[in-house]
């Protein structure tokens, strides 16, 4: 895709599911890649694996998205290392689902920690960076209950829901300066998470997405790809949806 070559991209929750194949399919479109989650080492084997498999420079750099100080030494480092940070990936994430009556409050604040402040550290720590450049691409991973809703995810879906008002708050302060800011909403996606769902759980997931089927982590890589590339450089605080057909706006 044209105008990701070259570029610098980070992505945050990278070391495995969505985040990995986003890593990956932006290192195939020529990215120099940063992997980032809490629990990867500096050392870890997929930099060299992706470096040779794609021929691009990979690093890795620890951070706790909950965390505004690891961020920003996840945002400085890459831009002392190479330069620029020309791309930024805000896609680590967990759950703590309960229904409200039974959830916690550190569990809902956790959720609010990693999600909704993750992202605001990000957008933060880059701002000023992407502002100086004149041009960069924030892409915000939030989620289809973030639009809908859901039982048992009340904290999770109120910070998804969050993060799409986040995106469209940056996107209206950073249009001016040539920086791209969408969120990409995924619906079920077939990652290690959902493995672990009960059958009659899946079974009642898929009846709800007209596709009749779970999404592979390649389908929303692709998206991101497009909101990274230069095809997109006219789409600007949008929340687009890869569900399935799930959620029809």
């Amino acid at each position: 895709m044209k105008g990701i070559q070259g570029k610098n991209a980070i992505i945050t929750g990278s070391s495995r599911g969505i985040g990995l194949a986003i890593a990956e399919r932006l290192a195939e479109e020529g990215a120099n890649i940063v992997l980032s989650s809490s629990s990867l080492k500096e050392d870890s084997p997929l930099v060299q694996e992706l470096a040779q498999k794609y021929q691009v420079k990979v690093m890795a750099i620890p951070a706790d998205v909950s965390s505004y100080t690891d961020v920003e030494h996840l945002i400085n480092k890459t831009k002392e290392e190479w330069g620029s940070v020309d791309i930024l990936v805000n896609n680590a994430g967990i759950t703590r689902d309960n229904l409200i009556l039974r959830m916690s409050l550190e569990d809902f604040n956790i959720i609010l920690d990693v999600h909704l402040k993750g992202v605001f550290h990000g957008v933060k720590a880059v701002y000023p960076l992407m502002m100086k450049q004149r041009s960069g691409k924030i892409i915000n991973i939030t989620s289809v209950v973030g639009i809908t809703g859901n039982a048992g995810q009340a904290n999770y879906a109120a910070a998804k829901a969050g993060i799409i008002a986040l995106t469209k708050s940056t996107a209206k302060e950073l249009a001016g300066r040539g920086v791209n800011v969408n969120a990409l909403a995924p619906g079920f996606i077939d990652t290690a998470m959902t493995d672990d769902m009960p059958e009659n759980i899946k079974t009642q997931i898929l009846s709800t997405i007209p596709m009749k089927r779970m999404a592979d982590p390649k389908e929303v890589a692709s998206v991101v790809a497009f909101l990274a590339s230069e095809d997109a450089s006219y789409i600007n605080g949008q929340t687009i949806t890869v569900d399935g057909g799930m959620v029809m706006q």
